[in-house]
């Protein structure tokens, strides 16, 4: 990774630029695959403040400017795992994923994959679990990273 990024825990303060850059790449990369069912459910999930304020979040800087995030929920399942479009490919991921691993003791980590992300998260470490499925027009795929 680019030595400029900045990986750490977010404020409560930065949750909401989180957020908003997640809506931001969904709309880019996921959004495509899914059915307008599958995007209003994404949106309903980003505006449920009960469902993110359980959540740990980190975040990679360039400078002063957020370009990825990862959240992870109890018992350390990954809610949200995205990076800007102009920043893919430069280890930003995995250094988020490392950062937020680097949190906990037990090296096992649960995601619902969205279809584009499937080969991201296996070149992490992460095993299917099972196929993928289809609920309120969501699509992913279950997976399991342990360690």
């Amino acid at each position: 990774m680019d030595q400029h990024y900045t990986i750490r825990r977010l404020l409560p303060e930065e949750i909401q630029t989180a957020l908003d850059l997640t809506w931001e790449v969904f709309l880019q990369f996921e959004a495509p695959d899914y059915s307008e069912e599958g995007v209003q459910a994404f949106r309903a999930y980003l505006d449920d403040s009960e469902k993110t304020g359980a959540m740990h979040f980190y975040g990679a800087f360039d400078g002063e400017m957020l370009v990825g995030t990862i959240c992870i929920r109890e018992p350390q399942h990954i809610g949200g795992f995205f990076v800007k479009g102009d920043c893919h490919r430069q280890g930003i991921g995995r250094a988020l994923f490392d950062a937020m691993r680097a949190d906990y003791e037990k090296q096992e980590f649960t995601v619902n994959s969205s279809p584009y992300a499937v080969e991201i998260y296996r070149r992490l470490g992460f095993e299917p679990t099972d196929t993928e499925q289809l609920v309120d027009g969501i699509r992913f795929t279950p997976m399991i990273y342990r360690r």
